[in-house]
């Protein structure tokens, strides 16, 4: 009781939860923690500031309640993945938890490797659930859920990528009054990829110079590496229009271009003859304006930074916009000035906001618009039962009630409404540029991660970046590579359909390629893949005080 009351009444007392109500939830996982005292566990995730806190401070409060050590360690994403691929692959119990990306939901549903929660909850980790875990007030519920239904996967961080701008740069007078004379349009957040051009090119080349700072309009990133591909299918596509409309994913296509028709669990190819969009006219279109805004408009070396190196990169004052802005990192835009970020003001108030992504030209009402990480608690077959048991109480513990709020401020990953709708958010919510607002609005839904039509995450999303990399080197242009991309991916999902007719590899929900009928016949169809449109229509943008309506 005393590690219990100094938790309670320290570290965690930015609760939803009261007083008593976290001394009986941290009182539960010490009592269902007995059996397992003086373990010792391993889980692993990604490098980023949400899983430092667990790693460095959520691991010492569990220790002290429960007597289970936890050895928490932290790799880049591509590991992580490789680490998960090779557990799934071998049955070697390399750790006995995972925080992994939803977006292998496709996988864990049809490779049955993956423990099903719905099931373990009611079953075998009955024991071992916490009863105010309060599965719905998970915001990313959806996103884990199998298509039988079935929960796979337990949130732990969620962030999206949204847009990202400098609001002190377009309110100064001179700078609106220029971009107006010259586009005949208000500065504002662009609603479409027209805008977003339109900006790009006015602050790189036209306004080019502020304080005595050289500024450019646009910001991204290009090295030849694993992340390049995550860049593409982290919803790049749908944000340019190629899927189909339909929540959380397209339906029948989604974004990554795969199609699967309705009711059914089976893809059936990525490319256009075969009624999928990877090298239809959007997807194109959405590698071509990557390639051409990194090369036109980006900071020299934007192409030669991956992931973890553009993205804070933004700290350092010189860039008036992002498309494509990842809120994980609003913890280090809202550091102190006295860090060296140059993107507050002496109060500590952010000079930048983040709003909605921009529409590219073959967007539809009813589409999802971007991009929503949800790393969410994995558990597999191959880890001993005990082993499990003792890991499941570790990932309840840092996602419960008597936690996460306090981890919601620490990382700014939001995983529950109750959270994100407390007090203490809305007091925060000036300091946080627009996140706060994002998560309120009833439009998130629009922002989701990769979804169930694609069969196996890590065998086809290796091959995404080689074929974009050799966009940037001038190797092949955008129709070329996702031509190949497209024939790669099918090639993969026919290996794929073998082994499932072979050997019930994904439970009979594996890829099943259908008889191509050819591009013409498939463009003429309503919905995806959609015909060529007019890929520059008018620049249109709303006041940020807009943006969210």
């Amino acid at each position: 009781m005393a590690a219990i009351k100094k938790w309670s009444n320290g570290e965690f007392k930015l609760s939803t939860l009261s007083s008593k109500q976290r001394e009986k939830e941290l009182k539960w996982f010490h009592d269902a923690a007995k059996p397992f005292k003086g373990m010792e566990i391993n889980v692993l995730s990604e490098t980023i500031p949400t899983h430092e806190y667990e790693s460095k401070t959520l691991t010492k409060a569990f220790e002290e309640i429960t007597g289970i050590k936890v050895n928490h360690q932290l790799l880049g994403e591509g590991e992580v993945v490789q680490a998960v691929q090779t557990q799934m692959q071998t049955g070697r119990n390399l750790y006995d938890a995972y925080i992994n990306d939803s977006d292998l939901i496709g996988t864990h549903s049809r490779l049955q490797l993956a423990v099903n929660l719905t099931d373990w909850m009611a079953g075998e980790g009955k024991a071992v659930t916490l009863p105010t875990l309060d599965i719905d007030d998970f915001i990313g519920k959806s996103f884990t859920t199998g298509p039988d239904g079935k929960l796979y996967q337990l949130p732990d961080q969620q962030f999206a990528n949204l847009y990202w701008f400098r609001k002190d740069w377009f309110d100064r007078a001179d700078i609106k009054a220029g971009f107006k004379k010259k586009y005949g349009y208000d500065l504002g957040v662009p609603v479409n990829w027209s805008a977003y051009e339109d900006i790009a090119e006015y602050f790189t080349n036209d306004v080019k110079e502020i304080d005595g700072v050289r500024v450019y309009g646009h910001m991204d990133y290009g090295k030849r590496a694993p992340d390049l591909g995550w860049r593409m299918t982290d919803a790049w596509l749908s944000m340019a229009g190629a899927g189909s409309v339909g929540k959380p994913n397209g339906v029948p296509v989604d974004e990554w271009g795969i199609r699967m028709e309705s009711g059914t669990c089976n893809p059936v190819g990525a490319d256009v003859a075969r009624g999928g969009a990877a090298n239809g006219p959007a997807a194109v279109y959405a590698i071509r304006k990557w390639d051409e805004w990194l090369r036109s408009y980006a900071p020299p070396g934007a192409a030669s930074m991956d992931f973890y190196q553009s993205l804070p990169a933004l700290s350092s004052g010189n860039v008036a916009q992002q498309i494509f802005w990842y809120t994980a990192f609003t913890a280090s835009m809202v550091a102190p000035k006295s860090s060296g970020n140059k993107t507050v003001d002496d109060n500590g108030n952010p000079l930048w906001r983040m709003g909605p992504s921009p529409k590219g030209p073959y967007w539809d009402e009813g589409m999802k618009l971007g991009y929503q990480d949800a790393g969410s608690w994995t558990l597999f077959k191959s880890t001993p039962v005990d082993r499990r048991k003792a890991a499941w109480l570790y990932a309840q513990f840092v996602v419960s009630k008597t936690v996460s709020l306090k981890k919601s401020h620490v990382g700014l990953t939001i995983i529950r409404d109750s959270d994100i709708n407390h007090k203490s958010f809305t007091e925060r919510a000036p300091k946080l540029g627009g996140l706060v607002e994002f998560y309120r609005s009833p439009n998130r839904v629009l922002w989701s991660p990769t979804g169930i039509n694609v069969p196996d995450y890590p065998k086809l999303a290796q091959i995404w970046w080689q074929q974009i990399g050799d966009v940037n080197s001038g190797a092949f242009s955008p129709q070329e590579a996702m031509d190949r991309l497209a024939e790669e991916m099918n090639l993969v999902m026919s290996r794929m359909e073998a082994a499932d007719k072979a050997n019930n590899t994904y439970g009979g929900c594996g890829p099943r390629l259908s008889e191509p009928k050819g591009a013409k016949y498939w463009l003429d169809q309503p919905g995806s893949p959609k015909a060529k449109r007019n890929e520059k229509p008018q620049g249109k943008t709303v006041p940020y005080e807009k943006a969210w309506n």
